[in-house]
C-alpha cells in the first residue's frame, strides 16, 4: 500500500493543506512548532477513531474546540487519503468529515471510492452520513454499471462510529475490510529509551510496540522463529556499533526477560541497562525495520536522537530498504546528515505563516534546485533554513 495524496482541513494548524506525490520514503522538515507532529497525529486520530470511536479520538485531543483550527469554530474536520493497495492498482480515496452538533461529535460523512479511469465517475462502494448509509458488496467486479451495484444499506449503533469499523469485520465488504486492516497496522513510532531498558515479564510479541517496551520479547521471537532475520540484524549491529558481537534475550532468575549485549573486548555480556542509548536505539530500529511482516505505513519522529550523526546515512538506507519491501515510511527530522542521504523529491517542507501550516515539495523551490545544482547538499541547505521556505 502507498499513500499518494492527503488533504487535511480544519485540523489544528492545518486549515487547508494538500500534500501530493508522496513517495514510498518521505522526509518532513520544518522549524519547531511547524506541524510535523500534528501531521503524524492525523494517522493517530484515525487509528483511535477506528479502535474506539470518533468521540474518544476527539476527546483525547482536548475536544473539538482544541482540535479544530483556530478561527474555524463550527466547521467540520475533513480528512482525505488517496492510496493504492498495489502499485498498478486503482487509486482509492477515503474521506471523513467530523462534526459537532449540540455538543455531540459525529461522523458527518464517510466515503470510500475508486475512480473509473483517469477522468471517469467515482465508484462509491461506501457512503455514510451520521451513522447511516450503504456499502457495495460486489466491489470485486470493478467497472460494473451503476445499476448493477449491489448496495447493502446499514445503520450503525451510533453516529460517532466509523463505518469501516463496523462493516470492515465482514468479508463481503472486501475493500472496506482491507482499509480497516491498513489503519490497524499503521505504526507510529514513539520509541523511548527508558521503556526498552528494563526487564519485563516473560511473554510473546511478534512486532515492536510504538514505545519499544517489548523489545526483548520481539528479539526472542525473531531469534526463535526467524533466525535468518535475526542473523541479518546482528550483522548490521556489528557494522553500525563497533564491538558488538552478540545480542540475546535472556531469562533472569526471577523469570523476567532482559537484553544482553556481548562486547568482544569483554568476557561477560552487558545487560541492556549498562549499554549506551545509541546502542539500544539502533538495535530497536533494526528490529523494527527487519520485521518479517512490514507495517503498511511507518511514521518516525526524529530518529536521529541519541544516535551518532555518522550513522544517519546507514539508517536512511535501512528505511529505504523497508520502503522497497512494501512499507511506506514517513520521517520527520532535524538531522542534516539524514537529509544528505535523502533525494530532493523525497523531502517536504513545513512552513508556518499567520498561525497555519503550508506543506510543499522542496523540489518545487527554484532556489533550492539551483543551489543543489551548484553542489550544495540538502543537509547544508537545511542548516541555512532554506528547506522550509516555499519560495
Amino acid at each position: 500500500m502507498r499513500i499518494e495524496r492527503m488533504t487535511i482541513k480544519n485540523f489544528r494548524v492545518f486549515r487547508d493543506v494538500t500534500i501530493e506525490r508522496i513517495p514510498p520514503l518521505a522526509f518532513f522538515v520544518g522549524a519547531n512548532g511547524s506541524g510535523k507532529s500534528t501531521f503524524f497525529d492525523v494517522f493517530g486520530f484515525l487509528r483511535d477513531a477506528l479502535q474506539h470511536n470518533v468521540s474518544v479520538a476527539v476527546s483525547r485531543r482536548g475536544g473539538m474546540k482544541e482540535l479544530r483550527s483556530r478561527e474555524q469554530d463550527g466547521g467540520d474536520i475533513f480528512l482525505e487519503i488517496k492510496f493504492r493497495e498495489e502499485a498498478e492498482g486503482p487509486l482509492v480515496t477515503y474521506q471523513i468529515s467530523v462534526a459537532e452538533q449540540e455538543g455531540r461529535v459525529s461522523v458527518a460523512h464517510e466515503a470510500l471510492k475508486y475512480r473509473r479511469g483517469q477522468y471517469g465517475q467515482p465508484w462509491n462502494f461506501l457512503n455514510f452520513q451520521h451513522g447511516e448509509g450503504y456499502a457495495v458488496t460486489n466491489e470485486a467486479e470493478y467497472g460494473v454499471p451503476e445499476a448493477e451495484m449491489n448496495r447493502e444499506f446499514q445503520k450503525l449503533d451510533s453516529p460517532d462510529i466509523l463505518a469501516i469499523k463496523g462493516l470492515g469485520q465482514f468479508e463481503r465488504f472486501k475493500v472496506v475490510s482491507a482499509f480497516r486492516r491498513l489503519i490497524e497496522r499503521w505504526h507510529l513510532s514513539d520509541f523511548h529509551i527508558h521503556a526498552a531498558r528494563p526487564s519485563q515479564e516473560d511473554g510473546y510479541a511478534e512486532h515492536l510496540s510504538p514505545q519499544g517496551d517489548n523489545l526483548p520479547l520481539v528479539a526472542r521471537f525473531l531469534y526463535e522463529r526467524h533466525p535468518e532475520v535475526f542473523r541479518r540484524i546482528l550483522e548490521r549491529m556489528k557494522q553500525r556499533i563497533p564491538g558488538v558481537e552478540r545480542v540475546e534475550a535472556a531469562n533472569t532468575v526471577d523469570g523476567r526477560l532482559v537484553l544482553r549485549f556481548q562486547d568482544g573486548a569483554f568476557r561477560d555480556p552487558f545487560l541492556s541497562r549498562h549499554v549506551s542509548d545509541g546502542t539500544i536505539k539502533m538495535f530497536a530500529y533494526l528490529v523494527l525495520l527487519h520485521d518479517p511482516l512490514p507495517h503498511p505505513l511507518l511514521c518516525v519522529e526524529e530518529p536521529e536522537n541519541q544516535l551518532y550523526p555518522m550513522l544517519m546515512r546507514e539508517l536512511a538506507e535501512e528505511f529505504r530498504d523497508y520502503a522497497r519491501r512494501g512499507g511506506q515510511v514517513m520521517i520527520s527530522t532535524h538531522s542534516p546528515e539524514l537529509l544528505d542521504a535523502a533525494k530532493v523529491e523525497e523531502v517536504f517542507g513545513f512552513e508556518k505563516k499567520e498561525g497555519f501550516t503550508k506543506v510543499f515539495r522542496v523540489k518545487d523551490n527554484a532556489q533550492v534546485r539551483s543551489l543543489l545544482a551548484e553542489g550544495d547538499t540538502l543537509g547544508a541547505l537545511w542548516g541555512q533554513g532554506l528547506l522550509w521556505r516555499s519560495a
